[in-house]
């Protein structure tokens, strides 16, 4: 046969065989319960309005219409003076959980106490989940004495600022804005953390843990 005849050959394509679908593998990495707790943690480390927290709280008792359960929560957290009782679960523990219908409605203990379930959809809500991480993530930056002096003297003497004034009175750390986000893993600064990180985020001083003898 001519190489003519060859070309003139109608094109032969193997059949295709219908394409299997394979499952899809999810990339994300899995919910733990411990991560939740440090993220519970970490959240509760930079919340001024939390002013005390136990581990794991006291026991307490609960009316959920078929009578009374004793339960310990993971938690005891005081916010403005009202402590509250909070379990951290995944989603698959909370499905297992005997008062799951009874926290979504509200309950509190018989002495009082309010009862929440966090889970990740709480912990992790955007954008206060990122802002959280990115302020943990200058934990460890070094601040001088004298930037520390400088930031906390201009937020005595100032109130609320914005985040990039504050962090223009730093002279010797090479990241203002790290500097004064380290002091806030200290609680010495109380950062919006609802919101995201921008050059208008609010800060301030925070209120001493424990007892100021100069009255400051």
């Amino acid at each position: 046969m001519s190489a003519q005849a060859i070309l003139d050959l109608p094109a032969r394509r193997p059949s295709r065989r219908p394409a299997s679908r394979r499952p899809q593998r999810s990339h994300g990495a899995p919910v733990t319960r411990n991560g939740l707790i440090a993220d519970f943690l970490a959240i509760c480390e930079l919340d001024p309005e939390i002013e005390a927290l136990r581990a794991p709280a006291d026991p307490a008792e609960f009316d959920i219409g078929d009578g009374m359960i004793a339960h310990v929560a993971d938690f005891e957290i005081v916010r403005d003076g009202t402590p509250y009782l909070m379990d951290v679960l995944t989603d698959e523990d909370l499905a297992k959980h005997p008062m799951r219908a009874a926290a979504l409605h509200g309950i509190a203990a018989a002495d009082g106490r309010l009862f929440t379930i966090e889970t990740a959809a709480s912990i992790r809500a955007e954008p206060r989940f990122t802002t959280i991480r990115l302020i943990m993530a200058c934990k460890r930056t070094p601040v001088t004495a004298g930037d520390r002096v400088r930031i906390l003297h201009q937020l005595d003497e100032n109130g609320t600022m914005r985040l990039v004034d504050c962090a223009s009175a730093v002279m010797n750390t090479a990241d203002g804005v790290a500097a004064v986000l380290a002091l806030a893993c200290e609680g010495l600064i109380a950062v919006d953390i609802s919101r995201p990180i921008l050059p208008e985020t609010q800060v301030r001083r925070r209120r001493l843990p424990y007892t100021d003898p100069f009255g400051f």
